[in-house]
């Protein structure tokens, strides 16, 4: 009786699903582990704490690594005691032989910080060898219990809640002001190629407009001497025709005087 009602709570976690749906979370001050006779570690978990560098009102994600140190199909399940404060995608799957498989934990955004800085919050990963024909569909709870007669092993993952990195010089840590400095010295040089290219830019510019007003000027020159050349051509032709004008009208008037 006692089994089942284990076996009815751990069932009914499920971390990957929406904030607010209708789950329980595990116990572990009533938590013992499921093992059978010959149980031993199945996937390396790496790392053995869930580490988040915690801010308010701010999504935060961690990964964890699984990694199947044996040469059998290895099934995992995620299982959480805060099912509505955590993501879990995938929350169960399989593994491959001498193979490794990541999940990533979303932690929701909090409106308030722990005291002190503390989390209470644990999560359970359990492994169960499982044939090559299994698919992560048909992963249940029932795969992970001693009665199965499956290889299982269950390990317990704490949570850590740290500082975000440091962004200002004030209370940075090294490595902080190293990003820091860095960042400074990139935007400097940034801002230095920036001043030097502007200038550059300018002297190309200026160069480009006064070769095309020599070009121009050029141009305009041409232009004035071919008006000048077609005016004196202009000029010189109508001298020619008054000149001829009055030599005809000189002729006429010798032969009026002559008669």
């Amino acid at each position: 009786m006692q089994e089942a009602k284990k076996d009815s709570i751990f069932g009914g976690l499920a971390s990957g699903a929406p904030v607010g749906a209708d789950r329980f979370p595990f116990d572990p001050r009533e938590y013992s582990p499921a093992m059978s006779s010959d149980s031993r570690e199945l996937l390396g978990i790496d790392p053995p704490e869930l580490i988040f560098p915690f801010e308010l009102k701010k999504q935060i994600s961690c990964s964890l690594h699984l990694t199947n140190k044996t040469d059998e199909y290895v099934a995992f399940k995620v299982k959480t005691t805060s099912p509505k404060k955590y993501c879990v995608r995938p929350n169960n799957g399989i593994v491959a032989p001498q193979s490794t498989s990541d999940v990533l934990v979303t932690m929701q955004a909090q409106r308030e910080a722990p005291p002190d800085m503390q989390c209470k919050d644990k999560f359970l990963v359990q492994s169960a060898i499982v044939t090559q024909e299994l698919t992560p569909k048909d992963i249940t709870g029932d795969m992970f219990t001693k009665e199965s007669g499956n290889v299982v092993d269950e390990v317990k993952l704490k949570v850590v809640y740290t500082q975000p990195h440091p962004t200002t010089l004030n209370g940075g840590s090294e490595e902080g002001l190293g990003s820091l400095s860095y960042q400074e010295a990139t935007k400097g040089s940034r801002e230095s190629e920036t001043v030097t290219s502007e200038p550059l830019a300018l002297i190309s510019k200026l160069k480009e407009e006064k070769s095309s007003a020599i070009q121009q000027n050029m141009k305009l020159r041409e232009e004035l001497d071919l008006l000048r050349r077609q005016m004196g051509s202009q000029h010189g032709g109508f001298s020619l025709v008054f000149v001829l004008v009055i030599a005809i009208l000189g002729i006429l008037l010798g032969f009026l005087i002559k008669r």
